[in-house]
């Protein structure tokens, strides 16, 4: 098992009040360290949590590993968390402030990480654990499955804290480049996900294959 904390309210509205988001950076090494110290500050104190419940957690910090290149992509270094897996210990990871070569530094979300991780170690499945049950529908209900962006996108609204990753959308969108299951649930749900229940909303990106038969 691998954990990916995001932001809550630590690190947001630092980055907010810098002006750093995903796609716009910063190059002010007093802004980059705040951001990262809240982050850093946040993964110590879950790690610690987990340290309380027996789990053997250990932290990986993005801002030390993972870079933006110039056409926006993320470089996550996989063995750093494949050789802990493999000592048996569980990484903790988190949302944080990265080295962008086109922007001086950007926000890397832990949506974008737990996506990238899932796929370099082929990882059966993924869940989000949020303070919601699920994505609503208009009408209050949780919507079962989510197989592409336009069906749900209106919606989908902001989200109601500062977020500069991109709110509940932010993570649809992301999930839908997953060819895995990921699960969006509250934290009641939590011991139904571990045990492979179905969970909340599942959002399972859907494809067709076309087939092509010759009669010759």
């Amino acid at each position: 098992m691998i954990i990916v904390h995001g932001g809550g309210s630590f690190g947001h509205h630092h980055a907010e009040r810098h002006n750093i988001t995903t796609t716009s950076g910063t190059t002010d090494a007093a802004a980059i360290c705040e951001v990262h110290d809240a982050m850093q500050r946040l993964n110590g104190t879950v790690v610690e949590a987990l340290h309380t419940v027996g789990v053997p957690a250990v932290p990986v910090h993005p801002l030390s590993v993972a870079t933006r290149d110039s056409d926006s992509t993320l470089e996550i270094p996989i063995s750093p968390f494949s050789q802990m897996l493999a000592q048996g210990f569980v990484p903790v990871t988190h949302g944080d402030i990265i080295i962008d070569s086109h922007s001086g530094t950007t926000i890397l979300s832990g949506d974008e990480i737990v996506v990238t991780i899932a796929e370099k170690l082929t990882a059966d499945r993924v869940g989000l654990c949020s303070t919601v049950a699920g994505v609503y529908d208009d009408n209050g209900k949780i919507i079962p499955e989510i197989t592409d962006y336009e069906s749900v996108a209106g919606v989908l609204g902001d989200a109601d804290t500062t977020d500069v990753t991109g709110g509940m959308a932010g993570k649809v969108r992301t999930l839908l480049n997953l060819n895995v299951p990921a699960h969006i649930f509250e934290p009641t749900a939590l011991n139904g996900f571990l045990t492979r229940e179905d969970v909340g909303t599942t959002v399972n990106w859907c494809f067709e294959f076309i087939i092509s038969i010759s009669n010759e």
